[in-house]
């Protein structure tokens, strides 16, 4: 039946193989029949009546009719594969979300998100690209905990034309992954920054933070950033008080992005502010955050001249003194370092954890000419790679160990 499917040269054909024999078509069987039908489409050729293209006539069929009844009644049935298969090749197939068979899919493959694997997930999320779906799809466990580059890339393309469909909370949840998997990709955080710009005024203080988050999280200005950040100023200017936290993440997003909004500034460090925050059941996680704001308003803000936090509401992010295992297993950045070099010059183009002579150890070791580009290592010359094995240096180790000692010097 699959090759009689296959061989098939127009819509009629294929529909007459499935619908009149029934008892020799398994679950396999019909994502076969669904793809092809969509090929013999797209190709332009003829129908059941002669039509040459679209799948609109093909709907209106009896027999196509009854090859959907056919995957409705039996898709309780079907294994993951054929379900799955089922749905993408009826989204190739230009099927709307609205239609009976589409919706009972989807309704399947929601209630089945825990058993599927990842190539799954992936192609039921890419076929039917709406609000409802992909919020089942983003809060599915499965596919939070596991990156998928080539799944995100291929929504950015497309995204853009259906965000304005989409709920906040569904964005929301996008932007969650998007920052978790530090994904950097640009059209869709530009996506994301879009959708904040025209929705800004209407959103909750707590999902304009998990918008902003993935910008800063990944060091992104996005694409509009001279509109979105006088947007989300006066924004907050109108909802600082009403959360708190929300307030203080959304600035400290802002200012990694190297904006420094100053009205808000003189809002959050203002007596009235202060005073919300002691009275609110997690007043010591803000007041952390506001004390690290303070000393980021120290560090990167020098020419304001507002008020600042007291320091009597002052508190340390750590309470105690973290010894060396500590801060490698909970705040050591080298691993998120290790990915960006990776992404940004190759895994040739750097090492980690080197040790130069006469025994400086490093983090990461690049190497750069003068005009600031970043080179293969494997094309560092032999003599430069080691110290000399005998008490004349050699010119190669000589300009090597200068290098380490202006290097070391600047650090």
């Amino acid at each position: 039946m699959k090759r009689l499917i296959e061989r098939s040269r127009s819509v009629g054909e294929v529909l007459r193989w499935v619908t009149q024999n029934p008892g020799k078509v398994s679950a396999s069987h019909y994502p076969i029949a669904l793809h092809k039908l969509g090929q013999l489409l797209q190709h332009g050729q003829p129908g059941l009546n002669g039509e040459s293209r679209g799948p609109g006539p093909v709907l209106e069929q009896p027999e196509f009719q009854t090859l959907c009844q056919a995957i409705i009644s039996g898709c309780s049935k079907f294994d993951n594969f054929s379900i799955v298969n089922c749905l993408y090749a009826a989204a190739a197939l230009g099927l709307p979300g609205e239609s009976p068979l589409v919706r009972v899919l989807e309704e399947e493959s929601r209630s089945r998100l825990g058993r599927f694997n990842q190539k799954d997930v992936s192609m039921v999320f890419s076929s039917e690209a709406n609000n409802k779906a992909l919020e089942a799809i983003f809060s599915s466990q499965l596919f939070y905990e596991n990156r998928q580059e080539r799944f995100i890339r291929s929504m950015a393309e497309w995204l853009p034309r259906k965000a304005e469909n989409l709920t906040p909370y569904t964005m929301a949840l996008i932007a969650k992954y998007v920052a978790r998997h530090r994904l950097r990709e640009p059209r869709l955080l530009d996506t994301i920054a879009s959708f904040l710009l025209r929705r800004g005024e209407q959103l909750d203080s707590k999902v304009i933070q998990k918008l902003v988050f993935p910008f800063s999280r990944m060091n992104y200005r996005p694409s509009n950033h001279s509109e979105l950040f006088p947007k989300l100023e006066a924004i907050l200017e109108q909802k600082a008080g009403s959360s708190p936290l929300a307030t203080v993440n959304i600035l400290m997003s802002m200012f990694q992005l190297s904006h420094f909004p100053q009205t808000v500034l003189h809002q959050v460090f203002s007596p009235a502010f202060i005073t919300n925050v002691m009275s609110i059941p997690y007043a010591l996680i803000v007041r952390r955050y506001l004390s690290l704001l303070d000393a980021a308003v120290e560090l990167e803000f020098r020419e304001y001249r507002g008020p600042r936090l007291d320091p009597r509401y002052r508190v340390l992010m750590f309470e105690h003194a973290l010894t060396a295992d500590e801060a490698n297993r909970k705040y050591s950045y080298k691993g998120l370092v290790a990915e960006a070099l990776r992404q940004l010059v190759g895994e040739e183009c750097y090492r980690q954890d080197e040790v130069l002579p006469p025994g400086y150890c490093t983090d990461f070791l690049l190497w750069i000419n003068r005009s600031g580009t970043v080179l293969p290592l494997s094309r560092v010359p032999a003599a430069a790679k080691a110290p000399a094995a005998h008490a004349t240096t050699s010119p190669a180790a000589i300009s090597l160990r200068s290098s380490v000692l202006a290097l070391t010097s600047d650090l």
